[in-house]
C-alpha cells in the first residue's frame, strides 16, 4: 500500500467518512498477502517508498498475472524481464496494464508527474545496450523521476558524447550501460561531478564471456564516483538513479 494511498485510508477514518472496521479490512493483508506460491509484501511501499516490483522471468503467465492483479489494488506496478505471454495474461485481468517491449516491461497506473529538475540520465553505449538501458530509464521513471536518454554514443565515437555534455552536467546521477569492454562509465566518471551508476550487458563477442568482461573493467573503473551493478541489472540501475534524485529533490524542497 502506497503512503497516498494509506492517508487517505486514515483521514477518512479521521473524518467519519469510513468504519473502522471498513479500515482493517483494507489493511487485513499488511504486512504481506500469501498466495501460496508467493507472498506479496505489500508493506514495502511504506518501508522504502516504492511497491514491490515482480520480476518475471521463471515465473508462469498465470503466476504473474495473479500477483500484478493483486498489486494493482493497492497502487502502480512495475513488473520486469516480462514477456509477451506473460502480457497477454496480464493483460486479460488488467486491460489497463501497458508492456513496453524494449525495456521488457509491464506497468500499471501512471508513473508520478516528474519535475523539470533534477533529473537523471541513462547513456548506452550501442544500440544493442538499449533493453537494458529501457528497463532503467523506465524504473526511475516509475519512481517519480525525470529521465533524459542518450543511446548509441560509445567509445568507438566519443565526439557522440562529448557533444551532450551539457546535459550530463546537468545531471544528478547518470546510469550507464555497455557491453564489449564496457568502458564507456570511466569515461564518463571522468567528465561529471555527480555518481554514475555502470551497468555491464551481456552484448559482446566470446571473450567477452556473457558480460564478465565488462563488468570487470566496471570494477576496475579508473574514475572515482563510478559505482557498479550486475550484468544486465538495468533495474537495480534505475533504482539507484530514482533514490538518488529522488533524494536530491527532497532535500532542494
Amino acid at each position: 500500500m502506497e503512503i497516498e494511498r494509506l492517508r487517505t485510508l486514515l483521514e477518512s477514518v479521521a473524518q467519519g467518512a469510513l468504519s473502522v472496521d471498513d479500515a482493517l479490512t483494507a489493511l487485513r493483508d499488511l504486512p504481506y498477502q500469501n498466495l501460496e506460491f508467493a507472498r506479496l509484501d505489500h508493506h514495502r511501499a511504506l518501508r522504502k517508498g516504492f511497491p514491490e516490483v515482480v520480476f518475471c522471468q521463471g515465473k508462469t503467465p498465470e503466476q504473474v498475472a495473479a500477483i500484478l492483479s493483486r498489486l494493482a489494488q493497492r497502487g502502480r506496478v512495475l513488473a520486469t524481464r516480462a514477456s509477451e505471454a506473460h502480457y497477454k495474461a496480464v493483460q486479460a485481468v488488467l486491460p489497463e496494464a501497458i508492456y513496453h517491449a524494449h525495456a521488457r516491461a509491464i506497468t500499471v497506473g501512471d508513473a508520478p508527474v516528474a519535475p523539470e529538475q533534477p533529473y537523471g540520465v541513462v547513456v548506452a553505449a550501442g544500440t544493442a545496450d538499449i533493453p537494458v538501458a529501457e528497463e532503467a530509464a523506465l524504473t526511475a521513471q516509475m519512481m517519480g523521476v525525470r529521465v533524459h536518454t542518450l543511446y548509441d554514443v560509445g567509445v568507438a565515437g566519443l565526439h557522440r558524447l562529448l557533444e551532450h555534455l551539457p546535459l550530463l552536467h546537468g545531471a544528478q546521477a547518470i546510469a550507464v550501460v555497455a557491453g564489449m569492454e564496457g568502458a564507456l562509465p570511466s569515461v564518463v566518471g571522468g567528465l561529471v561531478r555527480c555518481p554514475v551508476i555502470a551497468v555491464p550487458t551481456s552484448v559482446g563477442y566470446g571473450a567477452h564471456f556473457g558480460g564478465l568482461a565488462p563488468l570487470l573493467t566496471m570494477l576496475n573503473a579508473c574514475a572515482p564516483g563510478v559505482c557498479v551493478v550486475n550484468i544486465d541489472n538495468g533495474f537495480g540501475a534505475g533504482y539507484c538513479l530514482g533514490l538518488i534524485v529522488g533524494q536530491t529533490r527532497l532535500e532542494q524542497s
